[in-house]
């Protein structure tokens, strides 16, 4: 029962957080799985919460395509090319040691605090497509960038918005609330796929991934509504939690190093 309990009170942080802020919480699903819960074994943390990331990337890509704000030629092209790089990406990630995984997932959780910290800018082509007219520019950029990235998502089981955002905005100059919609398609396709190489040799425990998406789900709409309160301080919490990311990662690579 307690296991249970804290499965769902960690999906409920990390949607709680993705809510407040709108990204940036998944980063935390790991360390919640392997510290919190208890999960043994880094590689079923990390298939575990791949699905966990793809489910709420899903429900958030559903109200974004509600808005209308999915560049949808340029956010399935990348997303197609990502999904080849998740895939890859899975099986190295699959042959590393489990502490070693962890230790790189506690740098890269450094360097995503650090990265949020930086104001995130959108492009200056609100009518950007990708058609006939566009395709030599534009295709290469977004099938490299959908790669590069897959490849680090599925290596790490994370959902990689925070470099999906600026890649699509560097392939394609869409505004960022477009980079922001158009990328939960790749989030939900990388996890899915990372989520799918990892469920294949059996490290995906799926009760415990539906309750951190149970948690997760109630969360997010908790977030969600405290940041309407809170709209104009959201640059603060942007800071205090990528203050958090990083004190969390330079904990799991210490615990990583003695352990």
């Amino acid at each position: 029962m307690l296991h249970d309990l804290l499965a769902v009170a960690s999906g409920s942080l990390v949607g709680f957080t993705l809510g407040l802020i709108g990204g940036g919480g998944s980063i935390l699903a790991v360390p919640l799985l392997v510290y919190v819960v208890g999960v043994p074994s880094p590689h079923v943390a990390i298939g575990t919460s791949a699905i966990a990331v793809a489910a709420s990337a899903a429900i958030n890509l559903a109200g974004h395509a509600r808005a209308r704000t999915v560049k949808w030629p340029c956010a399935l092209v990348f997303a197609a090319s990502g999904i080849a790089g998740a895939a890859i990406g899975a099986q190295i990630g699959k042959m590393i040691d489990g502490g070693k995984l962890l230790a790189l997932f506690g740098a890269l959780m450094v360097i995503v605090g650090v990265l949020m910290m930086r104001p995130r800018r959108g492009g200056s082509n609100p009518d950007v497509k990708l058609n006939a007219q566009s395709v030599t520019m534009l295709l290469p950029w977004l099938i490299g960038g959908g790669l590069m990235v897959g490849a680090l998502s599925g290596f790490f089981g994370i959902g990689g918005g925070f470099l999906i955002v600026p890649g699509l905005i560097g392939a394609t100059a869409m505004p960022l609330l477009n980079a922001i919609g158009s990328s939960l398609v790749s989030v939900t396709a990388f996890g899915l796929t990372t989520a799918a190489s990892y469920a294949w040799p059996g490290l995906v425990d799926w009760p415990l991934a539906a309750l951190f998406i149970a948690g997760g789900a109630a969360g997010g709409l908790a977030g969600t509504r405290l940041a309407r309160h809170l709209s104009g301080h959201k640059n603060a919490l942007t800071r205090v939690f990528s203050g958090i990311v990083i004190v969390v990662g330079l904990y799991v690579v210490a615990r990583s190093i003695v352990g």
